[in-house]
């Protein structure tokens, strides 16, 4: 491609918008325009990048017996609603574009496909003879972003490979799930992108087990805790560990005491002069589920530990039923505002005892709510404990479980891993953080969707059986912008060989010289003919430009037909190291031929 021809724009200064490296430079270098927040035109350049990334993915995910679909985006509510996620993702997450078309039926655009596929399977799969089976597409998927940014980072249009398996059973799709594992590791090695395996949580997708692939980078909204041993590696809203020692408490006899001034669990523990890991903190949140029922939270968790947000949501919708309900619809610390409208009395906040008396809670006449109170692990072998003492300005001391509080029948783990935790699978391994961009995710469904919505198949017994199913998914559109989120430098963008837009750039320093020019275009012509996506810099722009924007748009090597022509040579630069040789006219093909096979097999 001659750039003189090209739709090529690159610009001299950041966008406005724009916050992390890889979001500047793709729009600086002409890969993206931005039309609408979270939209994005994919241009020439960016274009090539994603059809070579998902080349990529469609080799691998063919080589692993996976076959190719294409589903609808527009989606019938019925579908969603048979699954029991349409309030979830409509109301709770809000994630779904939702619209009613001209005869008043839901559609919405579809953010993922489970709902779509598993009904395909079970109007055409009868017998365990047609099982297993992967269906596979790459589509442009929908989701509504409260706050669109970074890009293609976190679009609300993004192209993404889904792919769903169809097992005969448990250990059936934990085949599945491995090829898939084994596939995606192909995959991120030959984009040559250095990531990592993580746990994951399942979240709304739901399933018993989750891992995510993560490209290590500064600007990566996850934090991944991993241990140095390489055993252990989970996204910190799955990581689990073994929190520090508990400290000897000070307190042998139990007593309240007046605690001025001490909101805060540091405030309390610098006045009594003891370790936050013997005080036990209450605190409090809100569920509200989907049949309209709110209920209030009581959390009981060590002084030095935080809640984990996502492991209790995990939990309360796990129990879900005890209320009647099916999903979540939010989850908050209540303010005072929203603490008005169902307390009796003001709560004594900060000073909260584990039996906080249930009349806090005003009742009606069809609902007699009471505080659902959970206890995380940590709290359970405290002995001679500190607490809240539900009254302001003071807590009790020296406190015990059976004989001053009563543990509620609900011990879960709600804390949130840490760095320098001790991993539970070698205590003498500390946890680790990094930041990391999930570009891919595969889950263990189970028969979620298959129970739900009827997918069945007849096993050799002639019984009836529900399809054991697995998801996976990678972000094609935010694999292509976290290659650049790990390999750029001052000078603009660095691809890795296998998936930049073209391989080689030739450029003329100047248009006037008739040798440059020839030689150019010849090089031109036989890189390609050798199959070297190569691009010409013909425009008519000063040298200095023309380098700047090579560099910009990091096409990994450039020739330059300058000076040394007279002794028939090119000058290549590699644009990772910028390292420069000149290289005989002749010999130019072949050797960026090997080079090019070289980098790619390396990875492979």
């Amino acid at each position: 491609m001659r750039l003189s021809q090209m739709l090529f724009v690159t610009l001299r200064d950041d966008p406005a918008e724009a916050e992390i490296p890889s979001h500047k430079l793709l729009v600086r270098a002409g890969y993206i325009r931005r039309i609408g927040s979270g939209i994005y035109a994919y241009l020439p350049l960016m274009w090539r990048v994603l059809q070579k990334v998902s080349q990529i993915v469609r080799e691998e995910m063919n080589a692993s017996g996976a076959q190719e679909t294409l589903l609808p985006q527009l989606q019938p509510s019925e579908l969603w609603k048979e699954s029991g996620r349409w309030d979830t993702y409509t109301k709770a997450e809000g994630i779904m574009f939702a619209l009613t078309d001209r005869q008043d039926r839901e559609l919405g655009l579809g953010p993922t496909h489970e709902e779509v596929v598993t009904t395909i399977i079970r109007d055409l799969i009868r017998s365990y003879r047609q099982l297993p089976i992967n269906l596979y597409q790459i589509q442009t998927k929908f989701r509504d972003e409260i706050r669109p940014r970074f890009g293609l980072m976190r679009g609300r249009e993004f192209i993404m490979k889904d792919a769903y398996s169809f097992n005969l059973d448990e250990n059936c799709l934990k085949k599945s799930y491995q090829a898939m594992d084994q596939a995606y590791r192909n995959i991120f090695r030959r984009c040559g992108l250095a990531f990592r395996a993580v746990e994951a949580d399942s979240g709304a997708i739901g399933g018993s087990a989750s891992q995510e692939f993560m490209v290590l980078a500064e600007a990566g909204e996850d934090e991944v805790l991993y241990t140095n041993d390489e055993k252990y590696a989970a996204n910190v809203e799955k990581a689990v560990s073994l929190p520090s020692e508990v400290e000897q408490s000070p307190f042998t006899t139990y007593e309240k005491r007046e605690t001025p001034n001490t909101d805060t669990i540091d405030q309390l523990c610098q006045f009594l002069k003891c370790s936050p890991t013997v005080v036990v903190k209450n605190v409090l949140y809100e569920v509200v589920y989907d049949n309209g029922i709110t209920v209030l939270v009581l959390v009981q968790i060590r002084g030095d530990q935080d809640v984990n947000e996502v492991k209790l949501q995990n939990e309360l919708t796990r129990l879900a039923s005890r209320y009647q309900a099916k999903t979540i619809l939010a989850l908050q610390v209540p303010d005072e505002s929203a603490q008005k409208k169902w307390t009796t009395k003001p709560l004594p906040l900060g000073y909260i005892s584990p039996d906080l008396a249930d009349d806090y809670i005003k009742t009606s006449p069809d609902y007699a709510p009471k505080f659902l109170r959970l206890v995380d692990q940590t709290v359970l072998e405290l002995k001679d404990f500190v607490t809240g003492a539900n009254e302001k300005g003071y807590h009790v001391v020296g406190a015990n479980w059976g004989k001053d509080f009563q543990l509620s029948e609900l011990k879960v783990d709600l804390r949130k891993a840490k760095i320098g935790d001790r991993a539970i699978h070698d205590s003498s391994q500390t946890l680790n953080s990094a930041r990391g961009i999930e570009v891919g995710h595969i889950f263990q469904l189970g028969t979620k969707y298959s129970k739900a919505m009827g997918a069945t198949y007849t096993n050799e017994q002639g019984e009836e059986m529900p399809i054991v199913m697995g998801c996976y998914g990678i972000g094609v559109s935010r694999l292509a912008q976290s290659a650049v989120e790990q390999s750029y430098d001052q000078n603009g963008i660095i691809w890795p060989v296998a998936i930049a837009p073209y391989q080689v750039i030739i450029v003329i320093p100047n248009l006037k010289d008739a040798e440059q020019v020839k030689v150019a275009e010849q090089m031109y012509q036989e890189l390609n003919q050798a199959g070297i996506e190569t691009l010409l810099d013909d425009r008519d722009e000063r040298p200095g430009v023309k380098f700047k924007d090579s560099d910009l748009i990091g096409i990994p090597y450039r020739i330059v037909t300058g000076r040394s022509l007279k002794e028939g040579k090119v000058e290549v630069v590699e644009r990772a190291t910028q390292k420069a040789q000149e290289i005989s006219v002749t010999e130019v093909v072949e050797t960026l031929n090997n080079w090019i096979a070289q980098a790619i097999e390396s990875r492979k």
